[in-house]
């Protein structure tokens, strides 16, 4: 990743802690926490928006639900037309692609071949 000084733009290397040009103190942002906005095939009640905006940012997904549902009450629609975005904008988890099947005869414990 690419450090620049926030006062006069000069490239700096990623351990940098002050600029060499200017002297000022350069700002590292932490990463963020939590995983990719993605709705979750499993966990979810209507269309995984609450799980997925949940899971990504570390919250209680029953805060999350409970504040949905109060925020469609009172909200005059603009958590519904909010949700309705969330559930079209917000990509789907991929399903998990299964291995190879296996028998239970093949493997090291299979009965032997008569």
């Amino acid at each position: 990743m690419a450090v620049f000084c926030h006062r006069c733009g000069t490239g700096l290397p990623a351990t940098a802690r002050f600029c060499s040009n200017c002297g000022a103190t350069v700002l590292v942002s932490p990463p963020m926490p939590g995983r990719p906005l993605m709705r979750p095939i499993l966990g979810r009640q209507v269309a995984g928006v609450c799980l997925a905006l949940a899971r990504s940012n570390g919250w209680d997904v029953g805060l999350i639900r409970i504040l949905t549902v109060i925020g469609f009450c009172f909200s005059v629609g603009f958590v519904g037309v909010a949700y309705l975005a969330g559930w079209i904008g917000i990509p789907e988890e991929p399903m998990p692609i299964p291995g190879p099947m296996t028998s239970p005869f093949s493997g090291p414990n299979a009965p032997p071949n008569l």
